[in-house]
C-alpha cells in the first residue's frame, strides 16, 4: 500500500495549555524544514490538535520521508495513513478490508478497532463503528481475532472532514520543537560526549550554535574537519549550526609556559569558557552547553566543574552530567555520531593534557596562578575572538 499522508502525533506539546498553538506552529515549521531535504512535494498543516503531512507528488521515497521525520524533535509518533472521502459506511468498510489485506500479509493476528468521531453529524457513533467494522473484518479474514486488551494491531478510524485510517505508529524522537526554548552555545570537540550533549539539549527545544577550539599545528586540519562533520550530523536533528572555530594555540602555549602543569587543563578550560561566553553574548545565546559528566576525567570532578564555572557568568548546561560512558556511547551510536567521534584525530584538549592533572583544584590557587598570565592574556583572547572562523553547517 502506498501511503500518501501521515498523521503526526506529539506528546509534551499537548499539555501546554493556551500556548499550545505556538508550539504546534513551531513543530509545523520544523517538519517543513526536514521535508525540504526529501524527494517529493509535501503540504504540512494543523487542525484541531492534529498535524498532518500530505504527499502532493505522484512519487516519493517513503523510507526517506519517515527517516527525516524521525529527526524532528517534538514528534512522538509518525502514523502513515489512508485518507478517504465519506461515501457511505459500506464503502468505508470495503476500504478497511483492503487496508488490512495490503498492510498485514500474515492474517494470524489479533486486532482492535478504535473509532473517533470528531464530526458529530456522522450517522454512526464510535461504539457502533467499532462493532460493525470488527464484524466485517472477522468475516473477511477468518484467521484474525479480536483482542480488546493487548491486540497485535490497533486499527484507528478518525471521522473528520475526511476519514483517516491508520494502524502503524512509528516512534519519533520526542522532545520539544527546536527554537521554542531559546538558543545556547555548545562547546563542541571531536570527542563522543559533546555532540551527544548538543543533541540532548536540542531535544529540549534549544537552538544551538557551537564553538570549537582549534590548535594548529598541534591539531590537524583533519581534526577540524572531524568537528565540522560532527556538527553536520547533529544538525540533522537540531537544524543549521553556526560553528565558530577559534584558534587557541597561542593561548594554550602561553598557559603552558606560565602556569603549573598540573593545572593546565583547568586553566585552559576556564579560558575556553570565557571565550565561548564572549561569542555567546554576541550571538544572543542564553547559556553555554558542555558534554561533561561528573567524574569521567580529571577536569570533570565536582571540584573541577566548580572551578571552570567560576570563569563565566552565563549558566552552564550539562545534559550528560549524570550519565556513564556507556549510556553516552549508546546515544551517539543511535544518532550516528559515534563512528566519526572515534576517528583518531586529536583535539587541543588531549594534546596539552598534563600527565598528572589536579582533580581537586583550589579555586583561590587557580585564580592566583592565572595572574601569571596578566601581561598578555587579554590581548591573546581578543585576537582569538576577532580571528575566529565561522562555518555554517546543515543549511540548505
Amino acid at each position: 500500500m502506498v501511503f500518501k499522508a501521515f498523521l503526526i502525533k506529539y506528546a509534551e506539546i499537548g499539555v501546554k495549555g493556551k500556548n499550545r498553538g505556538i508550539f504546534e506552529d513551531a513543530l509545523v515549521q520544523q517538519i517543513k524544514y526536514a521535508l525540504k531535504r526529501c524527494e517529493g512535494d509535501f503540504a504540512v498543516h494543523r487542525t484541531r490538535g492534529r498535524i498532518y503531512v500530505d504527499v502532493l507528488s505522484e512519487e516519493y521515497d517513503y523510507d526517506e520521508t519517515v527517516e527525516h521525520l524521525q529527526r524532528v524533535f517534538g514528534i512522538a509518533e509518525i502514523c502513515p495513513m489512508v485518507q478517504v472521502e465519506d461515501e457511505g459506511f459500506d464503502k468505508l468498510c470495503g476500504t478497511l478490508v483492503e487496508y488490512m489485506d495490503d498492510v498485514y500479509a500474515d492474517k494470524h493476528i489479533t486486532f482492535k478497532v478504535s473509532a473517533r468521531r470528531a464530526r458529530k453529524n456522522y450517522p454512526l457513533d464510535s461504539m457502533t463503528i467499532n462493532s460493525e467494522v470488527g464484524g466485517v473484518l472477522l468475516d473477511a479474514f477468518p484467521d484474525m481475532k479480536v483482542d480488546v486488551h493487548k491486540p497485535d494491531v490497533m486499527l484507528y478510524i478518525e471521522i473528520r472532514e475526511k476519514i483517516y485510517i491508520y494502524s502503524i505508529e512509528i516512534p519519533g524522537p520526542g522532545g520539544m520543537p527546536v527554537g521554542t526554548n531559546g538558543k545556547g552555545m555548545l562547546l563542541l570537540s571531536g570527542g563522543i560526549d559533546s555532540p551527544v550533549a548538543g543533541y540532548m539539549i536540542a531535544k529540549r527545544g534549544v537552538k544551538i550554535d557551537a564553538v570549537y577550539f582549534h590548535a594548529p599545528p598541534y591539531t590537524s586540519e583533519r581534526a577540524k574537519q572531524k568537528v565540522v562533520d560532527l556538527a553536520k550530523l547533529v544538525s540533522r536533528y537540531s537544524g543549521p549550526i553556526y560553528l565558530h572555530v577559534v584558534n587557541f594555540t597561542d593561548i594554550q602555549l602561553y598557559i603552558y609556559e606560565k602556569c603549573p602543569h598540573d593545572e593546565l587543563t583547568i586553566i585552559m578550560r576556564r579560558y575556553m569558557m570565557r571565550i565561548a561566553e564572549m561569542i555567546a553574548r554576541d550571538t544572543e545565546c542564553l547559556g553555554l552547553i558542555t558534554g561533561e559528566s561528573i567524574g569521567q576525567v580529571a577536569s570533570q570532578t565536582m571540584h573541577s566543574l566548580a572551578a571552570t564555572d567560576d570563569a563565566c557568568e552565563m549558566p552552564v548546561y550539562r545534559p550528560l552530567i549524570g550519565m556513564d560512558k556507556q549510556e553516552i556511547i549508546d546515544i551517539s551510536e543511535r544518532i550516528g555520531t559515534y563512528e566519526t567521534s572515534i576517528l583518531p584525530f586529536e583535539d587541543c584538549c588531549t594534546i596539552f593534557v598534563a600527565k598528572h592533572p589536579v582533580t581537586k583544584p583550589n579555586l583561590n590557587v587557580i585564580r592566583k596562578h592565572e595572574r601569571f598570565l596578566d601581561d598578555k592574556i587579554d590581548e591573546l583572547v581578543k585576537m582569538a575572538v576577532e580571528s575566529k572562523e565561522l562555518v555554517v553547517v546543515g543549511k540548505d
